[in-house]
This record gives structure tokens, sequence and C-alpha cells, in this order.
């Protein structure tokens, strides 16, 4: 197992100062990016021992204007650390803000710290 969620803080802090792996408490300043790892488990183990991680993160934007800008910013974060956004969907809000929500994900090679891909089809 691995934890590289200090290093996704970390990017996502520079693209928005309102960022939380939990329900934020302040809601006055926006945007607000709420970023949660959904999977973290083995995918290939050798001998006892874990090889490979399945990692998949969601990212929640709210915003009371346009997501797009940062949710272009985000990807390119995830796809710098070798994460490939699966799905990025514009989600009605009750509260009238404007909430987007993507997924990233990949296989991460424990020792060579390299990232791969399941094929996608379509």
């Amino acid at each position: 197992m691995i934890n590289i969620k200090p290093i996704i803080y970390k990017k996502l802090k520079e693209v928005a100062d309102n960022v939380t792996d939990t329900y934020p408490q302040d809601w006055e300043n926006f945007p607000v990016i709420i970023y949660l790892e959904e999977e973290n488990k083995p995918y290939e183990i050798t001998d006892d021992t874990e090889q490979m991680s399945y990692l998949r993160y969601k990212v929640d934007i709210f915003h009371n204007d346009s997501t797009s800008e940062l949710a272009v910013a985000i990807d390119e974060i995830f796809a710098s650390l070798g994460l490939k956004r699966t799905s990025s969907v514009d989600t009605p809000d009750p509260t009238h803000l404007r909430h987007k929500v993507m997924r990233f994900e990949g296989i991460l090679d424990l020792n060579s710290r390299i990232v791969y891909q399941y094929r996608m089809e379509g």
C-alpha cells in the first residue's frame, strides 16, 4: 500500500486555497475542493508482497462560478502524477452552486513508481 494523498493535497493547494479530504468547515471561500481516496487495493502480489496498487481518487469541485477552468488544472495535476481521468461530470446541486465530480485512477508499481492504466474501451 502507498499513500500519495499528501502529494495530491500539496498540488491541489497550488490551484485553490480551500482544499480538504473531509467535509469542508469553510463554505465561505470558493472554490471548494474535496478529494477522497475511493480505492487503494493490491493489484499484484508476488512472494506475499504487494508489488502494484490500484488507486482511484474522487474530486468534487464546488464554486459559485464556473468549474471548468479549475477542472482543467486539476486534470493536469493528476495527469502529472500518471493518473488518468475516467470521469468528469457536472452534477446538479440543491444549493445552486456549480458542482463537478471528477475521478482519476491508475495502477502504481510500488518499486519503480511507474503508473500504468487499464485499457479503456470507447
